[in-house]
């Protein structure tokens, strides 16, 4: 049987981690931005809805709020797959 220092030892010796996302991940947290705002407002609009009847203001709400998602993940995708094409050279 290993102990857990032998075992500490071959797990963080291996990547050394200092706590924050890389550069690359502050850009795609950048680039997903819009559609995490958009997603929180949605649950926002869910959530003051969970114990009572929605209203017809509350129904109209979440309705905007889930075109704002949709709408973000089109642009979200857009942007990518522009940005693919782009990358690999351009579209046909």
């Amino acid at each position: 049987m290993k102990s857990i220092a032998a075992l500490q030892a071959a797990v963080t010796a291996a990547a050394p981690f200092d706590g924050e996302p890389s550069d690359a991940e502050l850009e795609a947290i950048d680039r997903e931005m819009p559609l995490i705002l958009a997603d929180v407002d949605l649950l926002d609009a869910q959530i003051m809805t969970i114990d009572r009847t929605p209203t017809e203001l509350d129904e109209r709400r979440i309705r905007r709020a889930r075109r704002r998602v949709l709408a973000a993940r089109r642009d979200l995708t857009n942007r990518t797959a522009t940005a693919t094409a782009t990358v690999a050279g351009g579209a046909a």
